[in-house]
């Protein structure tokens, strides 16, 4: 698995880099909250623009992004519309699915864009072309919130996103149970050791599936999120809590 380096934060080896999100309603609700993540000192901040009640004005939108590259200079920005079907907060087209994540992109002011998976196929490689256009990194992601499939289609749906240019392959999954928690760690061991050629982000939900959250450095997963002013996932736990137990993890490892 390589590592990849966008502006200063290496990304692939060592401890896990932290992203936090930001999903606030309002524009004074975001900036508010954008200056508390900030003096958590992330890694990545990641809008969840899904959760943003203009999400439909682009006007709207570009004037954010542009408010939080001001107060993120050092940090990496991911810019994240989750869709309804993935757990997101609103539903909307295909059409301005694309769109939307065409426009933050062509701002340049964000580092990152999360592209689903389970979109149509030309609209994943319409939006990967634009963010490699104008030097924007692709998280590309699935969530399924109803159970954690078989380790061997964990592994297929991120060898795809690789197939489609993914500069990050993200997964997270819903367990039932310890033993799917299990499945999820040992999919990501197998696609870290055996398929992957850049760096991945997994991880299990809900309370069971707290440990991938932090063991990311041995199985492979290299990135983790932590919940800022307010989770946006089951499972997340705070920024603090999550730094102390991936140094923990990563001093019993030396």
């Amino acid at each position: 698995m390589s590592i990849l380096k966008i502006k200063d934060v290496v990304i692939g080896e060592g401890v896990p880099k932290i992203i936090v999100p930001i999903i606030g309603k309002t524009k004074e609700d975001i900036i508010q909250e954008a200056n508390i993540v900030k003096e958590l000192a992330p890694d990545v901040v990641e809008w969840r623009v899904d959760m943003y009640e203009d999400v439909e004005n682009l006007t709207a939108i570009t004037f954010l992004i542009e408010k939080l590259r001001k107060i993120f200079v050092d940090e990496l920005l991911l810019f994240t519309f989750r869709s309804h079907k993935e757990g997101g907060n609103k539903e909307i087209s295909d059409a301005y699915y694309v769109e939307l994540n065409q426009t933050a992109i062509r701002t340049k002011n964000i580092d990152l864009i999360d592209v689903e998976l389970f979109n149509e196929e030309q609209n994943v490689k319409t939006l990967v072309d634009a963010a490699k256009e104008n030097g924007v990194f692709i998280i590309m992601s699935n969530h399924d919130f109803l159970k954690t499939p078989s380790k061997e289609e964990i592994i297929s749906r991120l060898c795809k996103m690789q197939e489609y240019g993914a500069h990050i392959p993200k997964i997270a999954v819903m367990p039932r149970g310890v033993e799917d928690v299990i499945t999820l760690l040992d999919a990501t061991n197998t696609m870290k050791t055996k398929y992957a050629d850049r760096p991945l982000i997994t991880m299990s939900m809900a309370a069971p599936g707290v440990i991938s959250r932090f063991t990311g450095e041995l199985f492979g997963s290299a990135f983790t999120f932590g919940a800022g002013k307010e989770a946006s996932a089951p499972g997340q736990i705070s920024v603090k809590e999550l730094r102390t137990l991936l140094h923990l993890f990563h001093k019993s490892m030396q």
